[in-house]
């Protein structure tokens, strides 16, 4: 891939125009709802005395929710205390996953009733409720998550097993589904490989969850299609690409702010 630098040259490549439209289709999406929560998983080491960096799936949701008409809620999985699944769908004495009695009985923490996971009832410092909170009060939802090894990352894969009761309560346990009526989304960013692929199994899984996925809320950008591109320097410019690109949204902020005025 050539380098690309400025935002004139930026804007001519195809990928670029992609990633422009996928956007904007996002925002005309979102400011049509009333509630809406982002949920980011991705992360990023802080050096000493290096300049703070935000994982660039962050970025796009900062970059969103600077444009929306109404400010969404982030919640940021990186800073939550999140315990590890505990697997209780496999129990040799069979499926316990959502079982009524693990229900959070803190109505601060679990307003609808319907946060019913055992690792929340084993753990009292897990912070999984800050995620669920937020996301049962909404009409809509977005996850945001980098792609690391060909699936999404770490954060969201923890995350999206510890809200498996979600899906079992109303699947297995023939309960009432009740996420039926919020809409959600899944947006990643990766380097060179299989991000179209990781929105397609992410999409697939919350409908298997129940949400309604509606399709201006599920794409990804990757920098190149090489995935035996490792080097250095075209990493470099991946970031830099990407810069230049939410540079883009903010002069389209720019742009509707002076029509306003």
């Amino acid at each position: 891939m050539n380098s690309i630098f400025s935002i004139e040259d930026l804007l001519k490549t195809a990928q670029s125009n992609e990633f422009v439209d996928n956007f904007n289709r996002t925002l005309d999406y979102l400011n049509k709802k009333e509630k809406v929560v982002f949920i980011t998983t991705s992360n990023r080491y802080q050096f000493k005395g290096a300049e703070k960096e935000t994982p660039k799936s962050t970025q796009i949701a900062v970059a969103l929710s600077d444009r929306m008409k109404k400010k969404p809620e982030i919640v940021n999985v990186d800073s939550l205390k999140i315990y590890m699944c505990e697997a209780n769908i496999s129990r040799s004495t069979g499926n316990n996953c959502g079982a009524k009695d693990s229900a959070i009985k803190d109505k601060d923490k679990n307003p609808t009733g319907n946060h019913r996971c055992w690792a929340s009832i084993n753990n009292k410092d897990d912070e999984l409720w800050k995620v669920s909170k937020p996301l049962l009060e909404s009409d809509c939802s977005v996850f945001f998550s980098s792609i690391r090894w060909g699936q999404a990352c770490g954060l969201y894969q923890k995350l999206i097993e510890r809200l498996s009761w979600i899906e079992n309560i109303h699947v297995t346990l023939n309960e009432k589904n009740f996420v039926k009526d919020i809409e959600t989304g899944f947006i990643c960013t990766g380097h060179n490989w299989r991000g179209a692929d990781v929105v397609k199994v992410q999409k697939q899984v919350l409908s298997f969850f129940g949400f309604k996925t509606p399709d201006p809320l599920f794409w990804n950008w990757q920098w190149t299609k090489d995935a035996k591109d490792e080097e250095i320097e075209h990493y470099k410019q991946d970031s830099k690409d990407f810069e230049k690109l939410i540079k883009l949204t903010i002069k389209g902020k720019e742009a509707n702010e002076g029509k306003a005025k």
